[in-house]
């Protein structure tokens, strides 16, 4: 039974007759156009099946793409036809009610994939000619030999029948005859070659070791060569060959005659000049890419002494939004323009223009004076993008931040290059972009230390490299130990142990600190009821742990405490969050309500570094907390005597604010007695800093719980 005119075999068997009618006229076949489509039809059944696949599989392209050089479809005209007949009518024929954007990437992917496969089939096929042709070689010189010496008759044979180019001269280099496929290879009578000397037919593309082959062929001292070799047709068109010249000795074995055997890859040759053209440049601004980007890089690198180089990575400041407003569509018409523009800036010898991908360009200058040509390329840029670009009726500003790296060649590897201008261009684009910065080593290490911690946070958790150090909280009128600061630190492979601001930031910048607070709060509760266990009533019974902003708008917050507390048998009363004042400043009630419910559980909240924000004393009744942390800037000045009376009148009245409120206050930062003995006076509860202790193991802690605090 047939299928469906509109169903799904119905609209592949359109499809394959849509393709057959665009490769058949280019194809070299005996076939008729319904025969050459019913060889097409399985063909894209499988590319249908490709399509649609859950995974996509590249091999099906490259297969489909093999086939055709199977079936004859050699001409590089086919292939465009049928990979523009893929890019035209695959999705819509095949698709059926797929989402179409992810089904034309996978269309393009297939073209690609089908291009590879016809390629390396087309390269199979040609080694084997080449295989062939050898095999001719050998066999026409024997034969020709013989057929000098034994029979014209068989020799004619031979030389008329043979499809590949067959010409003979003598040593001095004049022809002496030439079979009809050379004929036709050439366009010209056999005329026309005896007319001509082998040494003329020279070519500006010639290899410098064509001749000199040669040379030593015709005074006897090689057997055969084989090169590719280009000639001039009489029409002044380029005839690209595998040229095999073989030595013919008579019967003394003395050099008597030369035997050429051509082969014509003049279309192989396009083809693949062609397919290498698309693999290196970009299909959207013309310009080349990143494969090509870093060849000419690596050359450059590799030309020794005394070469110099300079390097521009731009990176267009707000082109998401673009994309995100307008569509892509836009966003692809602006990058055409910025493309142009940039192409306009590097005209100059040694200059080079590339898109590595997205709104990323690289712009290469050589030569002696690339220090300087380098810092007026990058002017150039930031001049050709002042212009608005008008898009659909809009004018839009096209800014970017580009980094600049320059050098002498030999030094750095391409990608070493390429890295230190992409940190460069990003610290551009962090110091408000539309600007240029030159590389910085040091810069560059500090970035390059930053991305090795980020990559190896996951792992260091997993691998138990943090550890908590504990530093004592002291009460300031009897000197008692009243609790501990959990502090955490890193015990990194390479780096040693690194302090929280070496590495917080990269944790909530990346996500890990909600894990990683987590693992904190659970290992400080733990150690609470440990020293509750040992220690009895001299030990401190309330931890004190820092909690991230990240962690505040963690939705899981409220029970992983209350879990934390529960599995370690601790009370609610034993721990204080510290959030720092910054992360309350404009906090909405979403934000406090997790904070307000522990503290309904009676989990004290700290609000910790106050006096560094905006100090909005009036938000503190809003605000869930039961201790306030005195930054250790207000009392620096208390470690001289006398201490400024200024910060002691704002130190006094933030603390009977404070204490007004029902608010304990806390301070940080204490150094010496005279520091301690000023802040018993002016009403503060608690104290920590060095003056006591610094932050330690928690082995050490219970050795502080009769501190004196005034002593």
């Amino acid at each position: 039974m047939s299928a469906e005119p509109d169903g799904p075999e119905g609209r592949l068997r359109r499809f394959a007759t849509i393709w057959s009618r665009a490769v058949f006229p280019v194809t070299s076949t005996s076939l008729t156009r319904p025969e050459f489509e019913e060889l097409l039809l399985p063909l894209a059944r499988r590319l249908r099946v490709a399509l649609l696949a859950r995974a996509f599989d590249a091999e099906e392209g490259r297969a489909v793409g093999a086939a055709l050089v199977r079936v004859h479809c050699t001409d590089p005209e086919a292939l465009s036809r049928a990979l523009d007949c893929v890019e035209a009518y695959l999705v819509l024929y095949c698709g059926e009610d797929g989402p179409q954007e992810e089904l034309r990437l996978r269309s393009s992917r297939l073209q690609h994939a089908m291009a590879a496969g016809f390629a390396q089939a087309l390269r199979e096929r040609t080694l084997g000619e080449q295989e062939a042709i050898a095999r001719a070689a050998l066999q026409a010189q024997g034969v020709v030999a013989q057929a000098l010496h034994a029979s014209e008759a068989r020799f004619r044979a031979v030389f008329e029948g043979a499809a590949i180019g067959i010409g003979i001269a003598d040593l001095d280099g004049n022809v002496l005859q030439v079979n009809g496929a050379l004929q036709r290879m050439f366009g010209g009578g056999e005329g026309a070659f005896r007319a001509r000397n082998v040494k003329d037919w020279t070519h500006a593309e010639d290899a410098p070791q064509v001749w000199k082959l040669y040379d030593e062929l015709v005074r006897g001292e090689r057997e055969h060569y084989h090169v590719e070799k280009a000639f001039y047709r009489p029409d002044g068109t380029v005839l690209w060959t595998n040229l095999t010249v073989s030595l013919l000795r008579d019967a003394d074995g003395r050099p008597q005659y030369q035997l050429a055997l051509m082969e014509d890859t003049t279309e192989r040759r396009l083809l693949n000049l062609r397919l290498r053209y698309e693999a290196t440049h970009d299909a959207l601004t013309g310009l080349p890419n990143r494969t090509l980007f870093f060849e000419r890089l690596e050359k450059v690198l590799a030309a020794g002494e005394g070469q110099r180089f300079g390097l521009c990575y731009l990176d267009l400041d707000g082109f998401k939004t673009i994309n995100d407003s307008l569509g892509h569509a836009a966003g692809d018409r602006l990058l055409v323009e910025v493309a142009d523009r940039l192409q306009s800036c590097a005209t100059a010898p040694g200059e080079m223009v590339a898109r590595l991908g997205g709104d990323e360009f690289v712009a290469l200058t050589t030569g002696p004076n690339a220090r300087h040509e380098v810092d007026e390329l990058a002017a150039r840029i930031m001049n050709a993008l002042l212009a608005p670009v008008r898009i659909e009726g809009r004018e839009l500003t096209v800014r970017g931040s580009i980094g600049i790296v320059e050098g002498a060649a030999g030094e750095r590897s391409a990608a070493e290059v390429l890295r230190s201008a992409d940190i460069t261009m990003y610290r551009a684009k962090s110091a408000g972009g539309n600007r240029f910065e030159l590389a910085d080593p040091e810069a560059d290490a500090r970035a390059i230390t930053r991305h090795g911690l980020t990559t190896a946070l996951p792992a260091a958790l997993e691998r138990g490299e943090f550890f908590i150090e504990y530093q004592p909280l002291v009460h300031l009128g009897d000197g008692s130990v009243r609790g501990a600061e959990a502090l955490v630190r890193w015990l990194h492979p390479q780096h040693g142990v690194l302090g929280p601001d070496r590495f917080i930031p990269l944790a909530e910048h990346t996500g890990l600190i909600v894990p990683l607070g987590r693992w904190v709060l659970e290992q400080s509760v733990r150690q609470a009821r440990e020293w509750c266990e040992r220690y009895g009533d001299g030990a401190p019974l309330r931890i004190n742990v820092n909690l991230s902003p990240c962690q505040l708008t963690h939705p899981g917050l409220v029970q992983d405490t209350v879990d934390i507390l529960e599995r370690a048998g601790v009370t609610p009363q034993a721990l204080c969050l510290e959030v720092t004042e910054s992360a309350l400043i404009g906090a909405d009630d979403d934000l406090l309500k997790p904070l307000r419910r522990l503290a309904e559980m009676g989990v004290d909240i700290a609000l910790d570094d106050f006096g560094t924000g905006y100090s909005n004393l009036a938000n503190l009744r809003r605000l869930p907390v039961s201790v306030l942390k005195l930054d250790r800037s207000f009392t620096q000045s208390m470690q001289q005597f006398p201490a400024d009376p200024v910060d002691l009148k704002i130190v006094e009245g933030i603390v009977s604010l404070a204490h007004s409120l029902d608010l304990a206050v806390t301070v940080e930062g204490v150094e010496t007695g005279a520091q301690a003995e000023q802040l018993r006076i002016l009403g503060c509860d608690t104290a920590q800093g060095w003056y006591y202790a610094r932050p330690g193991p928690p082995e050490r802690l219970h050795q502080l719980a009769l501190v004196d605090a005034t002593g």
